[in-house]
C-alpha cells in the first residue's frame, strides 16, 4: 500500500470505452487501454498484450476469453482470463473460468470459480478460443 509500485501499475490512460448501454457481440481487439462498462459477448485481446490494460467495471459483463497484459476486474467475467503481467480483482469481481497470471492482487469479496495458475514469465499466450491477432 505504501511501497513503490513501479512495474505494478498498468497504463494510466484508457483509449477506448464500451459504455454501460452498449452490447458488443463478437471479438474485441484493442491497443492501449480499454474500459468495459457494458456487455461483451466475445473474446477480448490486446494487439500489444504486454502493454495493454483492460478494466471491467462493476456493472460490466464479459462472456468470453480475455488475453491482456494488465487486467482489472470489478464486474463479471465468464470465461478464461490470461493476464500476462498483472491481474487485479476488486471486491465485486466474479470470474467463472480458469485464471492465469504473473502477478495477482485479490481484494476481499472477489470470487473466482476456476483454477488459478501462476506463470513465471510474462509471455502471453492466448487461451483456447482467442485468435492470435485480428486477421485470424
Amino acid at each position: 500500500m505504501f511501497g513503490d509500485k513501479k512495474g505494478k501499475t498498468p497504463q494510466n490512460s484508457i483509449d477506448s470505452l464500451i459504455g454501460s448501454t452498449t452490447r458488443v457481440e463478437g471479438n474485441v481487439f484493442f491497443s492501449g487501454g480499454l474500459r468495459v462498462d457494458g456487455i461483451v459477448r466475445g473474446n477480448i485481446r490486446c494487439e500489444n498484450p504486454q502493454e495493454g490494460t483492460l478494466v471491467v467495471s462493476e456493472k460490466a459483463t464479459v462472456e468470453g476469453a480475455i488475453a491482456v497484459g494488465h487486467v482489472v476486474i470489478n464486474g463479471t467475467v465468464i470465461g478464461p482470463v490470461v493476464a500476462g503481467e498483472s491481474l487485479e480483482l476488486l471486491p465485486s469481481a466474479r470470474v467463472t473460468g480458469d485464471v492465469e497470471y504473473h502477478r495477482i492482487e485479490m481484494q476481499q469479496g472477489a470470487v473466482i470459480e476456476g483454477k488459478l495458475v501462476h506463470r513465471n514469465n510474462a509471455a502471453l499466450e492466448s487461451p483456447p478460443g482467442v485468435p492470435g491477432d485480428a486477421s485470424e
